[in-house]
């Protein structure tokens, strides 16, 4: 039988939680592509305003992203950070 430390398990249990964060850049990607679709579509019914909505949207994919981002920040601090390791 193996002998696992409470140290063994923290990394195991880091490593699971930065896979579950970066699964946030599913609803990222989601989210964009349904912006992206939004505007084109605006866009075909409305040529005029084309700069008006692209700039929304734009901010809109911006705001979006920062959810994706987060992710994979707490994902690199649960990898690469070990604050339990006392070294």
């Amino acid at each position: 039988m193996n002998n696992l430390s409470g140290l063994d398990l923290v990394h195991a249990f880091s490593a699971l939680g930065a896979g579950i964060a970066v699964c946030s850049g599913i609803g990222t990607g989601i989210g964009q592509g349904n912006a992206a679709g939004m505007g084109a579509q605006a866009v075909g019914k409305n040529p005029g305003a084309k700069s008006t909505i692209m700039s929304t949207m734009l901010l809109g994919q911006a705001v979006a992203e920062t959810t994706g981002l987060y992710g994979l920040v707490v994902a690199l601090l649960l990898m690469f950070v070990k604050p339990f390791d006392g070294q």
